[in-house]
C-alpha cells in the first residue's frame, strides 16, 4: 500500500512542479500513516480510505507550496494556520518549508494534540500545535492562513489581531469566493487570487491572498 501511495505522492508532487528532498517524501507518507493510526479514535477526517486522503488532503495541501514559497522568497517566518484539524496544510508546509515556523491552532483539543504527536513523531522543531480559539491570539505572525475553515469576514476577523502589520492572509477556497470578497470591510484588500490545480483531485481551488491597506 504504501508503496502505491508514495507513487502517487511523486506523480502530484513533479505535476505540481516542487522540488522535495527524499526526506520530505517519506515525511509526507508517514504523516499520512499518522492520520490514518489515529483517525480510528480521534475522527481526525471524515475520509478513510488512504489514496483519498493523499489526493483530498496532502495534493489539496501540496497545491500551496509553490505559491507560498514564491511569497516568502525562502526567507524565514511565522505562519499561523487557523482551524488547523489534523494539520491541513500547516503539517504539509512545516515538511517541506523548514524555514518557516509554523503554529496550527483548534479549539479541539484533541486536533492540536495531534499535531503535536506528528512534531514529535516527525522530528519537525517547526510545527506546534496549539489549543486555543483564534481570536485569543496576540503573538504575530508574518502569514495566517485557513483551509475550508470560514468565510473570509469571519477569518480575518478572528485572526486580525494575531497578524503582524505588514503580514497577510491566505485562504484556501474552492471556486473564487466573490460573494465573501465582497462582504469584507473597507479596510481589507484582497490583492490576489491565485487559480490551483490540484493532481488527481477534480475540483476547482484557489488561494484568495488579503492585507490590510497601508
Amino acid at each position: 500500500m504504501r508503496a502505491a501511495l508514495e507513487t502517487a505522492l511523486r506523480q502530484g508532487v513533479q505535476a505540481l512542479g516542487l522540488a522535495l528532498e527524499e526526506a520530505q517524501i517519506a515525511r509526507l507518507l508517514d504523516y499520512l500513516e499518522l492520520i490514518q493510526k489515529w483517525n480510528k479514535v480521534y475522527n481526525l477526517t471524515a475520509l478513510r480510505e488512504p489514496a483519498e486522503m493523499l489526493s483530498h488532503h496532502l495534493l489539496d495541501s501540496l497545491a500551496v507550496i509553490g505559491p507560498l514559497r514564491r511569497h516568502s522568497g525562502g526567507r524565514p517566518l511565522r505562519l499561523l494556520d487557523v482551524g488547523a484539524g489534523a494539520g491541513l496544510p500547516g503539517v504539509v508546509i512545516a515538511i517541506c518549508c523548514p524555514e518557516v515556523s509554523v503554529t496550527c491552532v483548534d479549539t479541539v483539543a484533541k486536533k492540536a494534540a495531534f499535531v503535536q504527536q506528528v512534531a514529535a513523531s516527525l522530528k519537525l522543531p517547526n510545527l506546534r500545535g496549539l489549543h486555543a480559539r483564534v481570536e485569543s491570539l496576540s503573538e504575530g505572525y508574518e502569514l495566517v492562513c485557513s483551509r475550508a475553515f470560514a468565510s473570509l469576514l469571519d477569518f480575518t476577523s478572528w485572526s486580525r489581531a494575531a497578524l503582524v502589520p505588514g503580514g497577510v492572509w491566505m485562504a484556501m477556497k474552492g471556486k473564487p469566493p466573490h460573494d465573501e470578497i465582497a462582504a469584507l470591510p473597507d479596510d481589507i484588500e484582497v490583492f490576489h487570487v491565485e487559480q490551483l490545480a490540484v493532481p488527481a483531485l477534480d475540483a476547482e481551488r484557489c488561494l484568495v491572498w488579503l492585507r490590510v491597506k497601508s
